[in-house]
């Protein structure tokens, strides 16, 4: 997996950005995408060439409620975009809605991987 996209939220001024953990284990890589109370069919998850990209777009106003006391907190949508390579098996990612936390696993092509070298400082 490569590093972020970086023209699509990534937090410029006044831009929602939902945090996102990344964890390489032996056979995959997993992304954990922090965002509660939200429903799962809100989600979309693509992959188109060698970008991953992640949305939540809301299908209702939350604040349309009008019985509210206070209201601090809003589902903001939100949109993450991910370079994958071709280490990555594209046709197997999975995804799974869990306790606030969007998990996201892209599996790992055995053998794909090059292995690591040190490079010599001059």
């Amino acid at each position: 997996m490569r590093h972020e996209h970086f023209g699509r939220g990534f937090g410029g001024p006044g831009e929602f950005r939902v945090p996102v953990n990344i964890v390489k284990n032996d056979g995959s890589y997993d992304l954990f995408i922090f965002a509660p109370d939200r429903a799962k069919e809100e989600f979309k998850i693509n992959v188109k060439g060698h970008e991953l990209s992640i949305s939540y777009a809301l299908k209702s106003d939350p604040a349309e409620h009008k019985n509210w006391i206070r209201h601090e907190f809003i589902k903001t949508p939100f949109e993450r975009s991910f370079m994958i390579d071709e280490t990555v098996d594209a046709e197997n990612i999975r995804a799974e809605y869990v306790n606030g936390i969007l998990q996201i696993t892209l599996p790992v092509i055995p053998g794909s991987e090059k292995p690591a070298h040190a490079i010599p400082i001059n």
